[in-house]
Parts: structure tokens; sequence; C-alpha cells
């Protein structure tokens, strides 16, 4: 039976119930989004789906409360916000509808839930203090959504909806640019995977564009690949490899003498015909051509002492 209604609760609104509906109105764009307390409204039925509100969890009913004792846990026993229960049933039509490759749609749906949807579970059910965040905390994702109710002294009878339904397409635009994120990683993953494989031996890893790398190097055990270039408009960069995203230091660094070198200067400094620039750090160099660059990275990697070449940093 086609979905007519969603329903959830009235009255002031957290971040679990405005993402939900985020992830259903998608789904179900024709559907009417109700917020009620009315016992006929919440009570189960095919043409409905009911979060947030009902006292019950019951998959085939379509009610997806969390609020009653005993409520639902995940498989490690962490509590479920109805944006996890909501997440758990529909997410992976979801990823469908936002055209996720099937192949990624299952490790998308897990990484969503892990780094997105776990936490608002959390911290809705006083499983997770907000003081976790520190002085960020009052810019976390259900702060900011929470500062979109209504002033306590608003006359408007409508006030909660109104603002309800003001921060729907916000909640609904994190949701989706977590996702296009996630899915691009994933797409940025296979072509890394494919490049390490093309390199094979060599230090020096070539990609088409900028993009997420580390997994892929961690994933292979890539410790030998030193430096990697990438076009960028009409230039190349060469660029170090940090040994972890907790630190700037890197596997290798570009050579002493061409630190903050640019132009001529970088060029007779390091006898490569279209050198650019070299960040006085030494983690970048950009050069005219595929060429220049790959001459400045062999350079880079002739120049390590023995013990960097053989152990990749």
């Amino acid at each position: 039976m086609t979905v007519t209604h969603l329903i959830t609760h009235s009255g002031g609104f957290h971040a679990d119930e405005l993402l939900s509906s985020a992830v259903l109105t998608r789904l179900f764009p024709n559907a009417k989004l109700l917020r009620t307390r009315d016992r006929d409204w919440i009570t189960p039925a095919p043409h409905k789906i009911i979060y947030d509100v009902g006292g019950a969890y019951d998959r085939d009913a379509q009610i997806f409360d969390h609020h009653q004792r005993p409520g639902p846990l995940r498989d490690d026993d962490q509590p479920f916000s109805s944006f996890g229960l909501i997440w758990a049933q529909y997410g992976r039509e979801y990823l469908a509808d936002m055209n996720v490759p099937s192949d990624d749609i299952e490790v998308i749906h897990t990484k969503f839930d892990t780094k997105f949807v776990l936490p608002i579970d959390l911290l809705d059910n006083g499983a997770m203090e907000p003081s976790v965040a520190g002085p960020l905390s009052s810019l976390t994702l259900p702060s900011l959504l929470g500062s979109l109710k209504p002033v306590f002294d608003d006359p408007s009878p409508t006030a909660n909806d109104d603002a309800f339904f003001t921060a729907l397409p916000i909640a609904a635009a994190f949701v989706q640019a977590q996702i296009r994120n996630l899915t691009a990683k994933a797409r940025a993953h296979n072509i890394v995977l494919r490049a390490i494989t093309d390199a094979g031996a060599s230090p020096i890893l070539e990609l088409p564009m900028g993009m997420p790398f580390g997994a892929a190097l961690d994933q292979t055990d890539s410790d030998h690949i030193l430096f990697m270039i990438t076009p960028r408009g009409e230039e190349w960069t060469l660029n170090g490899i940090k040994l972890s995203n907790d630190t700037f230091e890197q596997r290798a660094d570009l050579p002493a003498a061409w630190a903050g070198l640019s132009d001529t200067d970088l060029e007779h400094a390091s006898g490569v015909k279209g050198a650019k620039f070299c960040h006085n750090a030494r983690f970048i160099a950009v050069a005219d051509t595929r060429e220049a660059i790959l001459k400045m990275a062999e350079l880079g990697v002739k120049g390590l002492e023995p013990d960097v070449k053989r152990l990749g940093g």
C-alpha cells in the first residue's frame, strides 16, 4: 500500500526526528508529514510511517519509537533513537535514491551509520554528553538544528511547526552532503587503488586529480610510495605524503635546497625547466608540465637518505 502520511510528534523538535524526516520525505515525497500526538494518527496503519512517537518499535507495522522501556538497542547494546531506527530500515533505499552505486551501498550505509547516525542516537538518549565536543559543543549539528527552534515567548500557535519545517531542508542538506562526500570517497578509493597498481614498486604515485588517497595507501600497505603528483588546472603538483592525519610530518620531504624558491630560482636550484614553486615547508611543489613535475619527483626521491628510500619514511 502507498504511504500517504509520515507521522511524528508535535511540540518541540530534536535532531533525531528532524533527520528521520529528511530521509523519509525524500523517499516518500507525496506523503504528508504530520506532527501530532493524536491517538488515532499515531496508531499504526499500512499507509503510515510513525516515528519518534507511539511507544512502540515494530518494523512490519512501520512504527519507529524509542522512548518505551525497554528501548530498542543495536547489536552492541547502544541505544537507537528514531533516526537510527529509520536509517536501519530505509537507509539503503535512501542511498539508492541518491544514485549511490549498488556495490557501494552497504559500505556507505555502515559508514554513515557509524559517523553520523550513531552520535545522534547517543546524544538523544543521553548516552553521550554534549560536553565531549568541548568548546565546540554549541556548534555540533544537534545544537545547530536545535537553535532553529522558536524562542520561548514566540506567541504564534504554529511556532513549533513553522520552525520544524524551516529546519527540515537544512537538515536534509546536511544528510545529502554527507552521503555525497562518502560516495565521492568511495569513487576516489577505487581510482587510487588502480593508480597504486599502476605505480607498482615506484615511490611516485600519479593521480588524475586531487582526491582522498590515504585509506587506499593504508589498505594496500603502500609504504614505499613517498610522493604524489597530480594535475592542477594548467599546472602539475608534487606532494609529500603525511605519516598520518594527526601530524604534518611526511614520509619524505622535498629537497631542502628548493624550500621557498620559485620560478627562475627554483629552476636553477633543481635543474628542471618549468619548475615554478616549492613551499618553504617542503610539502608541495608546482611545475608547468607533467614531464617537469615527474623530473622533480625523481630528483626528490634521489636526494633522500637511503633508509628513507628503503622504508618509505
